[in-house]
């Protein structure tokens, strides 16, 4: 985990500088959320406070859990990772495994408060794991069904196109990280969790 560990520091930072202010709504996870920079402009909320870091594993999210998240008393969590962990070459129970390892951390520092877990996106540049994708998507919203206070995000049928492939447009020449159209997409499938993520609308 010592890859991390410089922009974890910088992230322990602005957490502290944050935590003083009330109890935000934290997004969590890897790149996908890390390089969303107009998040909490998008989403119109001001204490939405964007902790994800670059490479990011679910693995590590549970690693650096008490590090980065514990410490802010968040008022509701959103979580995407795991798309990291499969294309390293995790196997669907190794992720399922750190799922449950991460909604313990969330239900011991808060029972019950609200816990979005955006599915696992597909990606044209991980076009060949689209089924251990979709196979640990259903694994995880299994798990979320019997979570008090958990729920799922599905981005993953809307970034398809009609012949079940990742929608290009929706991703930067890399074919791993998204672009505008890609992040204006996930802002209309979060429409509708508003009222759990700000858990007031």
């Amino acid at each position: 985990m010592e890859w991390y560990e410089a922009e974890v520091q910088v992230l322990e930072q602005a957490g502290a500088l944050r935590s003083s202010s009330g109890h935000p709504v934290v997004f969590y996870g890897s790149s996908s959320l890390r390089l969303w920079d107009s998040l909490a402009a998008d989403l119109g909320h001001p204490d939405t406070l964007n902790m994800a870091f670059g490479g990011s594993t679910l693995a590590a999210c549970v690693h650096f859990f008490d590090r980065l998240i514990t410490p802010l008393s968040p008022l509701s969590l959103v979580v995407y990772a795991g798309d990291n962990d499969l294309g390293d070459g995790r196997k669907p129970e190794e992720v399922l495994e750190s799922f449950l390892h991460l909604a313990g951390k969330v239900r011991r520092l808060s029972d019950g408060m609200p816990f979005g877990f955006i599915s696992i996106k597909p990606s044209p540049s991980r076009v060949d794991i689209l089924d251990r994708i979709r196979l640990t998507n259903s694994w995880i919203r299994s798990e979320i069904d019997r979570t008090s206070g958990a729920y799922m995000i599905d981005v993953f049928e809307p970034m398809l196109d009609s012949k079940g492939r990742p929608r290009p447009e929706l991703f930067q020449a890399d074919g791993l990280h998204m672009s505008r159209a890609g992040y204006l997409l996930w802002l209309e499938v979060l429409k509708p969790y508003r009222h759990r993520i700000f858990t007031n609308g």
